[in-house]
C-alpha cells in the first residue's frame, strides 16, 4: 500500500467512519484512495474551519475521535481556528493535511507553509512525516495521544511523496490499556467530612472522562450542594435537586454566593476558568480546594489546592461514592440554604404572556427547553444567546449541549451541529445562533443541503453584536463601536436559496409555533427570530471584577436612576 492508503487502513482499524475535509493539491492522493473505499464517508464542507469545527462537533457529542482533512497552505491555515477551539476545550481530534513534497520544503514552494511550526501552540502534538515507512506508526500514536489522558487535537502533516510512496504494511498489535489506579482517597474524604459547607464544582472534563453515570452516582450520594461551569452544563442532569446552576461571569446568583461562603470547593475535572472564577482574590474565599483532575499542568495553575488528586475519575467518584455510603455526609442546615438561594437567586426569566409583545431571548430559550425532546442536541455560537441556553434551557446530559468554552469562536455552532448530527443520525440537533455568529460559517448551508440533513437553526436577530454592545453599554458609557448589524441579509430568503425551508416570527404569540413547527419537519428548516435590540444578558459580572458583585437588571436600573437625580 501507499502512504494515503495506510491512512484509509487506520481508519477501518479503528472504526472510523465520518471525516470531514476538502480536497486540493497536497493531500490529493488521499482523495484518490477514498475513490475506491466504500468504509469511510467523506464529508465535504464548504470551508476548511467547517471542517474543524464539524469534527470538532461530531467528538463533542459522540465522546468518539473528530477526523478533519485538509490540503496545504490555505487549507491548512484556514483549520487552524477550529482546532484551537478543540485544543482549549480538550476535544480529542486527528487533522491530517497534505504538504508540498518533501524536496520543495523550505523553498517558498507553491501552497507551502510550516504547518508544524505554526501548530505547536494548538495541539496535544504535531508531527511532519518524513517517509511512508514511518506513516503507520505515528498513525497508531496520534490516534492513541489525542483521546487519552487529557484528550485534545494532534496533527499530522504529511508531504505528497509521503502519500504516494508504498510501503509495507505491519500489522500493529493493539496495547493492552492499563487498569485504572485508583489513588488513595482517605485525606480527601476526612476533608469533606470536616467541612460544613462543601460545594460540588464540576467542569467539561467529566464526559471528556466519560465519567457521566459515575458522577451522577456520587452526586445524589453525597447530596453535595453543586454548580457547573460553562461546559459542564448537564452533568447533574436535568432534574437534579442540588444544582445551582452555572457559576461566573454570567451564573446564578445562588452558584455565586454558594461558592463566595462555602469552606470546601470539591472540583472535579474543571480548570478554574477566569470567567468562571472572576477575580481570583474573591473566589471562594473561605474555602479549602480539593481539585480532582486527570491533568497535572491544572493542579496549582491558578488557585493553591489543599488536596490535589490526579487520576481517573471514573476510579476516583466510585471510590469517593463506596466511602460516602458507608457514611453519610452531615451538612444539612448548609443544603437547606442553598436550596434557599436556588429558589431566590437562581435564572429568573419572565414569560411573557402578551401575544404582540415582542419575543425575549431568554422566554424563547424556556419555552424551546419544555416543548424539545430530552435528548436534543444544541450547539450554540458565541454570543448574548449562548448565554441564554447556557441559564434558560434545561439539559438532560453533557454531551447534548455543544458550545466553544476556552476559545469563544463565532460561527462554531452551525459546522458544530453538522458533526453532531452525522455523530447522532436520529437524534433532533439544533444550531441556536445570533446573526453575527451565523454569518461567520453560512456557507456551511450548502453542506446541509447537499446531505438533506435534518438539522433545524434557529438565528436570534437582533441586528447587532449584542455581547459587544451589551458591555459598550454597561463599561464603555454607551459608546457603540462597530456592533450595527442592521444590514443583514433576509435570513428566510438565504435559506431558501439552499433549498432548505424557513419561516420568521416576531411576536410573543408566535413562538410556541414556530418552534414546534421545526421540530415537526422531517428535513433540514430555519426559524428566524426577531428579538429586541436593546436586550441584555443578566446578570452579569463586569471583567475583572468578583463574581459577588453581580450586576442585574433591577440593581443596574436602580443605579442608573440614582445618576439621573445627581
Amino acid at each position: 500500500m501507499n502512504g494515503a492508503q495506510h491512512i484509509l487502513e487506520a481508519f477501518h482499524r479503528h472504526n472510523i467512519q465520518t471525516v470531514f475535509g476538502y480536497p486540493g493539491g497536497c493531500i490529493m492522493p488521499l482523495y484518490d484512495a477514498l475513490v475506491d473505499d466504500v468504509r469511510v464517508e467523506h464529508v465535504l464542507c464548504r470551508h476548511e474551519q467547517g471542517c474543524a469545527l464539524a469534527a470538532d462537533g461530531y467528538a463533542r457529542a459522540s465522546g468518539r475521535l473528530g477526523v478533519c482533512i485538509a490540503t496545504s497552505g490555505p487549507g491548512a491555515t484556514n483549520l487552524i481556528t477550529g482546532v484551537a477551539n478543540a485544543h482549549r476545550d480538550s476535544i480529542p481530534m486527528l487533522v491530517i493535511t497534505g504538504q508540498v513534497p518533501s524536496g520543495l520544503i523550505g523553498t517558498d514552494a507553491f501552497q507551502e507553509t510550516d504547518v508544524l511550526g505554526m501548530t505547536l501552540g494548538i495541539v496535544k502534538h504535531s508531527y511532519l512525516v518524513e517517509s511512508a515507512h514511518e506513516l503507520p506508526a505515528i498513525l497508531e500514536e496520534a490516534m492513541e495521544l489525542a483521546q487519552s489522558g487529557r484528550p485534545g487535537p494532534v496533527w499530522i502533516d504529511i508531504p505528497k511523496d509521503v502519500l504516494l510512496a508504498e510501503t509495507t504494511f505491519v500489522p500493529i498489535t493493539d496495547s493492552a490499556q492499563p487498569a485504572a489506579v485508583c489513588p488513595d482517597l482517605a485525606s480527601t474524604i476526612a476533608l469533606l467530612r470536616a467541612a460544613r459547607k462543601p460545594l460540588l464544582y464540576s467542569g467539561g472534563g467529566i464526559s471528556l472522562a466519560h465519567a457521566e453515570d459515575s458522577f451522577r452516582e456520587f452526586a445524589e450520594c453525597s447530596v453535595l450542594p453543586a454548580v457547573v461551569t460553562l461546559k459542564g452544563i448537564g452533568n447533574p442532569g436535568k432534574y437534579s435537586a442540588q444544582n445551582l446552576g452555572m457559576l461566573g461571569m454570567h451564573g446564578s446568583r445562588a452558584a455565586n454566593r454558594a461558592v463566595d461562603e462555602c469552606d470546601l470547593l470539591l472540583v472535579i475535572g474543571a480548570r478554574l476558568d477566569d470567567r468562571a472564577t472572576g477575580k481570583l482574590d474573591g473566589f471562594a474565599p473561605n474555602a479549602r480546594l480539593i481539585h480532582i483532575d486527570v491533568d497535572a499542568a491544572e493542579i496549582n495553575k491558578l488557585r493553591s489546592a489543599e488536596l490535589a488528586v490526579r487520576g481517573d475519575l471514573n476510579a476516583i467518584l466510585g471510590e469517593l461514592t463506596r466511602s460516602l455510603r458507608e457514611t453519610p455526609l452531615a451538612i444539612n442546615e448548609w443544603r437547606k440554604q442553598c436550596q434557599t438561594w436556588r429558589t431566590t437567586g437562581g435564572f429568573q426569566a419572565a414569560d411573557n404572556e402578551e401575544p404582540l409583545a415582542p419575543i425575549t431571548g431568554p422566554a424563547f430559550i424556556r419555552q424551546l427547553s419544555r416543548i424539545a425532546p430530552d435528548d436534543t442536541i444544541i450547539a450554540c455560537d458565541v454570543g448574548q444567546h449562548q448565554m441564554w441556553v447556557a441559564q434558560h434551557y434545561q439539559f438532560d446530559h453533557p454531551r447534548h449541549h455543544l458550545t466553544s468554552g476556552g476559545l469563544g469562536t463565532m460561527g462554531f455552532g452551525l459546522p458544530a451541529a453538522i458533526g453532531a448530527q452525522f455523530a447522532n443520525r436520529q437524534s433532533t440537533v439544533l444550531n441556536v445562533t445570533g446573526d453575527g455568529s451565523f454569518m461567520m460559517n453560512a456557507q456551511e448551508l450548502a453542506t446541509i443541503s447537499r446531505y438533506n440533513l435534518p438539522l433545524k437553526l434557529i438565528i436570534m436577530d437582533n441586528q447587532c453584536l449584542g455581547m459587544v454592545r451589551q458591555q459598550q453599554e454597561l463599561f464603555y458609557n454607551n459608546r457603540e463601536s462597530q456592533i450595527n448589524l442592521d444590514d443583514n441579509p433576509d435570513f428566510v430568503a438565504m435559506a431558501r436559496a439552499f433549498d432548505i425551508p424557513a419561516l420568521k416570527i416576531e411576536r410573543t404569540d408566535q413562538v410556541r409555533r414556530g418552534i414546534e413547527t421545526i421540530l415537526a419537519y422531517s428535513g433540514p428548516m430555519l426559524l428566524h427570530v426577531a428579538i429586541a435590540r436593546e436586550e441584555n444578558v443578566w446578570p452579569i459580572v463586569k471583567p475583572g471584577g468578583s463574581n459577588n458583585e453581580m450586576i442585574d437588571e433591577t440593581r443596574r436600573s436602580a443605579a442608573d436612576k440614582k445618576e439621573k437625580v445627581a
